[in-house]
């Protein structure tokens, strides 16, 4: 087995898989423009700091490390971002994504992991949502990362690329031992959000009380970082074994509402969380909930830190040791 190039490694998502992937024995490398991510995130991986776009630096890259496999991470991700500035996501997610993946193909490389996102879906018809649900997205960001979707099969055609795609739902937390976590600047998602207001922060802005759900905010499936770090390792496994599997939704299987955690976070830090009513986003659907049948009867996936206090005192630790966040 040749080493894993991870695009965008240094972001939230991708450092965890780093480690999940070393863990598993795996050689890995990491490329990133380190204009989201960030050097101190990188553990026990050799950091090339270039851009996806940059063809010359990925081929070279893929060369000098040996690479066989590509795990791709790179990515604009605010829904709000998208729809204020769709011209900078089409470009970022997608032009830049086709010059990643031409270098890829050049160099021979044929087995890609995705990372997608459960907003390909839209506003659901249905819940929980399966890999078959209508993909109608309500924001550019998830736009973006379908066009990624429909290209990739092409790019098995006419390339050999093999690819799974893994739609996450809402990732959280961080690794257990706090060493690693969430830094994103600005920070959007809600938990680091929260618990920020608790510990003397911003307070924290609730974008909507009026969606149609029992407690009039959105309802949302997390997942904790690692565990979609855990699906990676095994979507790449499964390439490698040429399974014939191509799309995952990687999620908990149950919906939490803002106000739900927003008591989580007060439970676990035994804090107050200071908040005030803020208008909805445009482009969030009202309930994301994900099926996951297929990626623990196909993948063999069982998350490990299924439980919202659990994903929440991880996350809490991080904050607690790194109260600024990484140093670069």
């Amino acid at each position: 087995m040749g080493a894993v190039l991870l695009a965008g490694g240094a972001g939230y998502v991708g450092s965890h898989a780093v480690l999940s992937l070393r863990a598993a024995g795996r050689d890995v490398v990491v490329l990133d423009s380190l204009e989201a991510g960030h050097r101190a995130a990188v553990r026990d991986a050799p950091l090339v700091v270039a851009d996806i776009s940059d063809q010359a630096a990925v081929r070279d890259t893929i060369r000098r490390h040996r690479v066989t496999s590509v795990m791709h991470f790179a990515a604009l991700l605010s829904v709000g971002e998208s729809v204020r500035s769709p011209a900078r996501y089409y470009a970022a997610n997608v032009t830049k994504t086709l010059a990643l993946l031409d270098a890829v193909v050049a160099e021979g490389v044929e087995r890609l992991v995705f990372s997608s996102t459960a907003a390909v879906y839209g506003e659901p018809r249905e819940t929980p949502i399966t890999e078959d649900h209508p993909t109608r997205p309500t924001n550019p960001y998830g736009e973006t990362k379908l066009a990624v979707e429909n290209l990739l099969p092409h790019y098995e055609r006419a390339y050999g690329l093999r690819a799974v795609r893994l739609r996450y739902f809402n990732a959280a937390g961080a690794a257990p031992d706090g060493s690693i976590g969430e830094d994103h600047r600005p920070e959007e998602h809600l938990i680091p959000r929260a618990l920020s207001a608790a510990r003397g922060g911003p307070p924290l802005v609730c974008f909507g009380a009026d969606y149609p759900t029992p407690d009039g905010t959105c309802l949302r499936d997390y997942v904790h970082v690692s565990d979609l770090a855990a699906a990676h390792v095994l979507a790449l496994a499964a390439l490698e074994a040429d399974t014939p599997l191509r799309v995952c939704n990687l999620g908990s299987g149950r919906g939490y509402s803002v106000r739900e955690v927003v008591a989580a976070v007060e439970r676990v830090t035994g804090l107050t969380v200071p908040s005030t009513a803020g208008r909805r986003r445009p482009g969030d659907p009202a309930e994301l909930l994900a099926s996951s049948a297929r990626a623990r009867s196909e993948l063999g996936w069982e998350p490990e830190y299924g439980e919202l206090d659990v994903i929440v005192e991880t996350a809490w630790r991080w904050q607690r040791s790194h109260p600024a966040g990484y140093a670069s």
